[in-house]
């Protein structure tokens, strides 16, 4: 992870994000633009809870293939907004909105996202995402109720 992607994050921090988090996902979006297998397995928990924007459940196992494969390239993240609320000691959600450019198979997807993240301490203390949404966001003056969208 390079200065510039933290400082990113944290330009993108709205309100009292707690600075391990702010680090954590400044660490995930730089594994997810450098396809780093790696630093995406130590960031994220073995029994990963993830649904895709698609709807469909992701596995880590699947996760890691596609980013290792080249099925899935991030190509730009720029984040806009991050926000955290603490749930106790070890456990902290998180949403974040960025503008994403993400090849797909082969096909260029652009637009703006909302991923909602668990963070956990887990093993060695180590924060680690345990589960997550992300979809998109519909574009402005859209009313989200137009779109099929809730308040809950």
């Amino acid at each position: 992870m390079l200065d510039s992607d933290l400082a990113l994050m944290r330009a993108a921090a709205a309100g009292a994000v707690p600075p391990e988090i702010v680090v954590a996902e400044a660490r995930l979006r730089a594994a997810q633009l450098a396809a780093d297998v790696a630093a995406l397995d130590a960031l994220i928990s073995d029994d990963l809870l993830f649904t895709g924007p698609d709807g469909q459940l992701g596995t880590k196992a699947a996760d890691l293939a596609a980013h290792g494969s080249g099925v899935v390239r991030f190509r730009e993240h720029v984040p806009e907004e991050l926000r955290a609320r603490a749930v106790g000691a070890d456990v902290v959600v998180t949403a974040l909105r960025a503008r994403l450019a993400v090849e797909v198979g082969g096909r260029l997807v652009r637009g703006t996202y909302r991923y909602t993240r668990v963070w956990a301490r887990e093993g060695r203390g180590a924060w680690r995402v345990v589960g997550g949404h992300v979809s998109e966001v519909p574009a402005a003056g859209l009313d989200p109720r137009d779109a099929g969208g809730t308040a809950a």
